[in-house]
C-alpha cells in the first residue's frame, strides 16, 4: 500500500483519465484537476495554440510547472496528460506525492475513442495508428515504472470503470491521515 495525498491517473491519450478522474474525485469528495485544462487556464489559450507558438518543449515546460504546483496542494485526483511521464522529474514527483494508477488500453481502443477528436496536436498527421503505436512503445515503460496500480477500462462504461477502479483503490490506496491538533497548554 502506498500512502499518498494525491491520486494520479496516467496513461495514453483516450484512456479515460479525465472521465474516470472526475467520477473518482466526486465519489471520494476530493478536488479534481485535469492537468491539460490547468495548463490551458494558466496560459489563457488551448494546447494546440501552445504547441504552435512554443513547440512541444514549451508545452512540456508549462506542464512541469503546473504538475509541481498541483502536487503541492491539498490532496486531489489528477488526470495527467499522456506525455507527462516523459520528464524524469515529473515521474519522480508523481511517485513521491501520488498514488499512481496507469490506465491500460490498446491502440485499436485509442483509435476508436479518439476517432472524432481533432484537438490533439500529436495526432494532427495522417497516420494516427502509427503515431499511437510509436507513443505506446515510448511511453508504456515509463507508465509501468511509476505505476502503483495498473487498470484497464476497456469494455467498461465510464461509470462501471470508475466503480471497479474505486474498489481496487479501497484495497491499494491509503490517504495519509492529517495529524491531530496538539492539545493546548494550560
Amino acid at each position: 500500500m502506498n500512502p499518498a495525498p494525491h491520486l494520479v491517473l496516467i496513461g495514453p491519450m483516450g484512456a479515460g483519465k479525465s472521465s474516470l478522474g472526475r467520477r473518482l474525485a466526486q465519489a471520494r469528495g476530493l478536488a479534481f484537476v485535469d492537468l491539460d485544462r490547468e495548463i490551458e487556464a494558466r496560459a489563457g489559450t488551448d494546447i494546440p495554440t501552445i504547441f504552435a507558438c512554443e513547440s512541444e518543449a514549451g508545452f512540456r515546460r508549462r506542464e512541469r510547472e503546473a504538475l509541481a504546483d498541483v502536487l503541492a496542494r491539498k490532496g486531489c485526483v489528477i488526470a495527467s496528460g499522456g506525455g507527462t511521464v516523459l520528464d524524469p522529474d515529473n515521474r519522480a514527483l508523481m511517485g513521491q506525492r501520488g498514488f499512481v494508477v496507469s490506465l491500460q488500453i490498446d491502440v485499436d481502443e485509442q483509435l476508436a475513442r479518439l476517432a472524432n477528436d481533432r484537438s490533439r496536436p500529436l495526432l494532427a498527421g495522417p497516420d494516427r495508428a502509427e503515431v499511437l503505436t510509436r507513443l505506446a512503445s515510448e511511453r508504456a515503460p515509463l507508465y509501468a515504472e511509476i505505476a502503483d496500480l495498473e487498470f484497464s477500462p476497456t469494455g467498461l462504461s465510464p461509470a462501471d470503470a470508475a466503480v471497479r477502479l474505486a474498489d481496487l483503490l479501497d484495497i491499494h490506496w491509503q490517504r495519509p491521515v492529517a495529524p491531530a491538533a496538539a492539545p493546548e497548554s494550560p
